[in-house]
């Protein structure tokens, strides 16, 4: 097939020397010197490197220009089956009841409020579609009222770089207050008495490093916690029953909290339990008692503890809920007379509700493969909680769920405009094999009319990373595909938690390889089953995902179709050898060190993508980035795209496209998101129908 003459980019090599180790890095020019002030303005983009960006994304658009029409339509499909007035359940709280809703046609929601249990009158707490307009992106992070009602807050970003700026506003008023906190993390919280506001600043290299305390309606910050550790990331919080202010502090294997008694909101933190590595815990206050959520003592998928202390150092902790392995406590929630713990036990969810006097029941559902999510509410006087069921063929349901008397109350079902029979799909789990003789789990959405003859197209979809699990969610976006005959699967591999925090254990650092030979395992064997041909699979995955995308790539670039890596993590070895970038000391834990320990320097080289391309007949590929991205830099997809092209045998494309207006999450708008996932799938959909040559 003839295409259009991709970009060339020059080759400057960049000799690097490392642990007595040299590699030789062609493409290091790509890497903008002054990043971190592209990440406030890309315009400050250095010209040559806007140039090749601009020129890949021209020559991207050239190949893809037959599917434009196609690219069109799946966003038209998509965007038909969101309800485009729609709204939240309102959650109450006090005398009021507090949702979000869209007006028709609107990218950002408006956050608002009503008299509890009224229909009206509405006041209008923050008009995000309004703040959005003139800007090319708009993200609202956090936003919240203050406890007595008088306040709102929200921390937004306008250029996907998650800096953002903090604003708080009288509600009786209209006006804002105090001047707008700025280079914060979309993270705060007010006091539990509204006199506060406590939030996060991210240094110069977009890290979260210092936590200050605000006179919530404006005044002069003070400094409440710093953090010396670059490897840490902060959080903060206020605990259920409203009795401490709480700090998180904490990476991929190890956690500490401070806490600050709400009476007392001046006061100086106290830590709980000071930092041990690799021993991870989370706690909240329960009326009378701190309940602790932990892996210490060999819990590998976590067990609760109790404590009455007024500090709960660990040894004041007593085992409440022992350590079962294979029944993974993900995590907890507590209310005045009952605690809810969320559980997953073989990669499906349930609830358990305890009762103070120690009566528990279970909360769960009955299909092959679904995702039960608790989401709670504000109060903590009450029997009731909030749940949201779904699975890839049932639409969401939200149901209030009475503690006491058990009785669940549908208050919403999500709808889908154009349209959903769930009658018309099948989802099914299947587990595949692994080499060391692993059972991993894959969820199958499809047309109940589908062959398992393996001549259906099929869209398989991998993270593994993290400790993040892949929920067997419903999704309008999916549908697109299946709907033309195209079968979903989710491959729940090793380093992401769906069959317990060993599951992700056996992912990370030395066992790494498991993430990538787990996803082949499942291709393979939706292979043997019928449901797929070598050849007919389009892989896909973002993040973390996407750099499992380029290790299965290099390892069998065989077994795809074609490969969509969204925002991918592929230039690790260099990434983890940078300690100036945002992510580089957190997310050593996870990979290992690079700088340090050889053994760490080895094991990422010998997978990382971008030092492993080679001479290999690769299938079509897109890589996609944003600018102003601080998780995943825009480089990592350019560098790895020009060294494919390089390498690569055969006329498969290897396609770039880069948001230049955008960070790690794309475009900001609900239907202008959408756009770039009907770019995916049609790329997807074209390259499977195209005969590429080997070579």
């Amino acid at each position: 097939m003839s295409l259009p003459t991709p970009p060339v980019a020059p080759k400057v090599p960049t000799r690097i020397e490392q642990l007595g180790r040299v590699r030789t890095d062609d493409y290091a020019w790509m890497k903008d010197d002054g990043w971190q002030q592209v990440l406030r303005d890309p315009k400050a983009l250095r010209a040559d490197v806007r140039a090749h960006l601009e020129a890949e994304n021209a020559y991207t658009k050239a190949v893809l220009a037959e599917t434009e029409a196609l690219q069109a339509q799946l966003f038209a499909e998509m965007k038909g089956r969101i309800k485009e007035d729609d709204s939240s359940v309102p959650s109450p709280d006090g005398a009021f009841d507090y949702y979000v809703r869209y007006d028709l046609g609107a990218e950002h929601p408006i956050h608002a409020r009503r008299p509890r249990g009224a229909e009206g009158p509405e006041t209008v707490l923050l008009d995000e579609e309004a703040l959005s307009k003139g800007k090319a992106y708009f993200h609202v992070g956090a936003a919240s009222h203050s406890p007595d009602h008088a306040l709102f807050a929200w921390a937004a970003d306008d250029q996907g770089s998650e800096y953002y700026e903090i604003r708080v506003k009288d509600l009786a008023t209209g006006a804002e207050l105090g001047t707008p906190i700025e280079s914060a993390y979309g993270d705060f919280v007010f006091s539990p008495d509204s006199q506060w506001i406590f939030w996060i600043w991210r240094d110069e290299n977009a890290r979260p490093a210092k936590v200050f305390r605000r006179p919530a309606r404006g005044g002069e910050d003070a400094l409440v916690y710093e953090e010396a550790d670059d490897g840490m990331f902060l959080g903060v919080g206020v605990a259920a029953d409203d009795s401490h202010i709480l700090i998180h502090v904490g990476n991929q294997e190890t956690t500490e909290l401070w806490l600050i008694p709400a009476a007392e909101p001046t006061a100086a933190p106290v830590v709980a339990e000071p930092r041990q590595v690799g021993v991870k815990y989370a706690l909240d206050h329960w009326t009378d008692r701190w309940v602790i959520r932990t892996n210490a003592d060999g819990a590998v998928d976590f067990k609760l503890c109790v404590s009455e202390a007024a500090v709960p150092t660990k040894g004041t902790w007593r085992d409440w809920i022992g350590h079962e392995p294979g029944r993974y406590i993900t995590g907890f929630a507590a209310y005045a007379g009952h605690l809810i713990r969320a559980e997953r036990v073989n990669a499906l969810d349930r609830l358990v509700v305890m009762a103070r006097g120690g009566e528990e029941h279970i909360v769960d559902f009955d299909e092959e493969a679904y995702a039960l999510n608790l989401e709670g509410g504000y109060e903590y006087e009450t029997t009731l909680t909030r749940f949201v069921y779904q699975s890839p063929t049932t639409p969401r349901q939200w149901f209030d769920y009475d503690m006491a008397s058990r009785a669940r109350t549908l208050r919403k079902t999500q709808e889908v405009p154009s349209g959903h029979d769930p009658s018309r799909y099948v989802a099914r789990r299947l587990h595949a094999r692994a080499a060391d003789g692993a059972e991993v789990p894959i969820t199958l959405l499809m047309r109940k009319d589908v062959a398992q003859d393996g001549s259906a197209p099929v869209l398989l979809y991998g993270y593994g990373s993290y400790g993040h699990a892949m929920e067997p969610s419903f999704s309008i976006r999916n549908l697109s595909l299946v709907d033309r005959g195209w079968i979903w699967a989710t491959a729940h591999i090793r380093g992401g938690s769906d069959k317990g925090w060993g599951w992700f254990l056996d992912g990370r650092k030395e066992k790494k390889p498991n993430t990538f030979t787990d996803f082949i395992a499942c291709a393979e064997h939706l292979v043997a089953e019928g449901y797929a041909s070598k050849g007919r699979i389009a892989a896909y995955g973002g993040s973390a995902g996407g750099m499992l995308m380029g290790a299965v790539a290099n390892l069998r670039p065989d077994l795809w179709g074609a490969i969509i890596a969204a925002v991918p993590f592929v230039d690790v070895l260099n990434t983890m050898s940078d300690t100036t970038l945002p992510l580089t000391p957190p997310e050593w834990p996870e990979w290992g060190n690079p700088i340090e320990d050889a053994a760490a320097y080895d094991l990422i080289a010998s997978y990382s993508p971008y030092d492993q391309v080679g001479a290999k007949a690769y299938p079509p590929i897109l890589a996609t980035g944003g600018l102003s991205d601080p998780r995943v830099t825009y480089w990592e997809p350019a560098k790895w795209v020009a060294k494919l092209r390089e390498h690569a045998t055969g006329d498969a494309p290897i396609l770039l496209k880069i948001n230049m207006e955008a960070g790690h999450g794309g475009a900001s708008g609900r239907f202008d998101f959408l756009k770039e996932i009907a770019l995916d799938y049609a790329f997807a959909i074209w390259a499977l129908e195209k005969s590429w040559t080997k070579a």
